[in-house]
């Protein structure tokens, strides 16, 4: 299974969708990546770190939120940067396992590739995602369109006269 780390915040100042709801808090923004990358983890099979950085909250812990078996929702500890929680977890994993960093912070793409990940900036992960979403949407109408056809369209001419038959005589 592929793992993904997300620089959150990284991503919500990237994306103008996720700009746009952030009318006062940052939350309206956080929820809304997190619905989108629930539906394109859950599509592709892939295990998501979504980071977010905490590292200016004083006193803060690290705190995970398993919101699926699919994606983990992070806030660093105080000090703590998204670039580096996803630094020391990649350098465990990036040469065992195939491994997506999702940032566009130059200096954080080299040091990622260096340990092994392949790295994706924040708007090349946006037309990723909107692949994604429409790849859905097209399974989706496609499935929608079989579900049109008439009973007596799916079933043979034998069985729709005594279903017709029994249906005269209530």
């Amino acid at each position: 299974m592929k793992t993904i780390f997300i620089d959150g915040y990284n991503v919500i100042n990237s994306w103008q969708q996720l700009r746009e709801s952030n009318t006062g808090s940052l939350e309206n923004s956080r929820l809304k990546l997190i619905d989108i990358l629930l539906n394109y983890g859950t599509y592709n099979e892939y295990k998501i770190f979504l980071v977010f950085d905490g590292h200016l909250q004083p006193k803060s812990l690290e705190k995970r939120e398993k919101l699926s078996k699919i994606l983990i929702v992070v806030f660093t500890k105080e000090g703590e940067t998204a670039d580096s929680f996803i630094e020391r977890y990649v350098n465990k994993i990036g040469r065992k396992s195939e491994v997506l960093v999702v940032t566009s912070d130059s200096l954080e793409q080299q040091l990622i590739f260096q340990r092994g990940a392949v790295r994706m900036s924040s708007i090349e992960f946006y037309h990723e995602v909107k692949k994604v979403e429409d790849n859905i949407r097209n399974q989706s109408e496609s499935k929608d369109s079989e579900k049109r056809y008439r009973l007596d369209e799916r079933i043979d001419k034998k069985t729709a006269e005594k279903l017709e038959q029994m249906r005269r005589n209530k």
